[in-house]
């Protein structure tokens, strides 16, 4: 830097390569020593040493030595120890491959950006292979933290409002005028909710500023296949509301995927087995009515004034059902006497909310056979499924 300053206006460097130059972990000689400090420059370290390198006699020095201090004697020999350039905590962090914002994904090649939004920059690798172990350490580094911070803040929180997930995700927008394809948001699922948020929550009141919030047995989860995917991004799912909204999510591995829907799948059956019925506001030929979803008894109809029970009918008995999308659903139950079919129609203001709300319970139902539901398939093929239009359907 002196010999810079002392140069004048006009500076020519002159950048040579030396095969002797000293590597990292082998002995350098003082004679293949290019940058050897002037008497302007002394005290300072070269870029070798800068590097990580110190020598191995002195226990308890962790400065790095220049170039006028390098050993003579054979006994001696260079060590390497890290120099951090940039330092990312992995906790609330999220990586991608993709390129910010889009579904175009990096030939192997990553970014880690802190919660903080402090970025590793492009991490370039050899391999696609190299590319997918890093990661997958990085994403199980990032699991493992996120586990153990959950344990903690549980502990705050009592039983009905326990967190069973947090994590990033990228949120597809609906408008697709946008230059900008998508958004990272970070999910929550604790207690009764489904969270959305822009930044992971810290504090107890950060909780109550969430950007959306659902309650998990009134909305519908679908693992997006191949077929199904907008565009190149791989693993997504979708998040219907009760509302009918459509929400498009999209994580980096695939076994982020499935850690997501063990999680839904447990924060659904745990509120359901908490709340065990849920009653919503009907209208059958223009009368006031109540159903009940019963996690024991099924379906019950009751008139709103009275309270006298219309119907009712187990979880087993309902055999089929179509709704028109808007707000009317027929019900087809098997009388247990007659083996009959027999058709209900009720009117709801809050049809997707129903609807979500009997898939929720079924799969809780199902579950409740299964030990091993978590994640099961079975699960997933035994319980009622929707199409896109809101469709209900039972399959034994």
């Amino acid at each position: 830097v002196q010999v810079l300053r002392n140069a004048g206006e006009e500076v020519t460097l002159t950048v040579s390569f030396l095969k002797r130059a000293p590597a990292f972990l082998k002995l350098p000689l003082n004679e293949d020593c290019a940058c050897a400090p002037s008497d302007q420059s002394s005290g300072t370290s070269s870029p070798l040493c800068d590097s990580g390198l110190h020598l191995n006699y002195h226990p308890n020095n962790t400065d790095t030595l220049s170039c006028s201090s390098w050993p003579a004697s054979p006994g001696l020999r260079w060590e390497k120890r890290w120099c951090d350039l940039r330092l990312i905590p992995l906790l609330h962090s999220r990586f991608s491959q993709y390129l910010p914002g889009s579904d175009l994904c990096r030939q192997n090649a990553f970014q880690v950006i802190a919660v903080d939004g402090v970025c590793s920059g492009i991490i370039q690798c050899l391999s696609a292979e190299d590319c997918i172990d890093w990661l997958q350490a990085i994403a199980s580094n990032i699991s493992n933290l996120t586990k153990h911070n959950i344990k903690k803040i549980n502990r705050n929180f009592p039983v009905n409002q326990q967190i069973v997930y947090m994590g990033w995700t990228e949120e597809r927008e609906q408008d697709s005028l946008q230059d900008r394809m998508y958004t990272p948001k970070f999910l929550a699922l604790r207690g009764s909710s489904l969270y959305k948020f822009l930044a992971p929550p810290v504090t107890t009141w950060d909780w109550t500023r969430a950007e959306k919030t659902f309650s998990v047995y009134e909305i519908m989860c679908k693992i997006l296949k191949d077929s199904d995917l907008l565009d190149r991004r791989k693993h997504s799912f979708s998040v219907q509301s009760e509302s009918g909204e459509d929400l498009y999510f999209s994580v980096e591995l695939e076994s982020d995927l499935t850690l997501w829907e063990k999680a839904f799948q447990t924060a659904t059956f745990l509120e359901v087995e908490r709340i065990q019925c849920k009653t919503y506001a009907c209208v059958l030929e223009s009368h006031l009515m109540g159903l009940t979803i019963d996690f024991g008894m099924g379906f019950v109809c009751f008139d709103a004034a009275t309270k006298a029970v219309l119907w009712r009918y187990k979880f087993s008995q309902l055999k089929g059902s179509s709704d028109d999308g808007k707000s009317k659903i027929k019900f087809l139950f098997q009388n247990q006497d007659t083996k009959q079919i027999e058709a209900k129609e009720l009117e709801f203001s809050n049809l997707f909310a129903v609807l979500h709300c009997i898939h929720s319970f079924f799969a809780a139902k199902v579950a409740c056979l299964d030990p091993l539901y978590v994640g099961s398939q079975a699960t997933a093929s035994a319980a009622p499924t929707t199409s896109g239009t809101g469709k209900f359907k039972y399959a034994t």
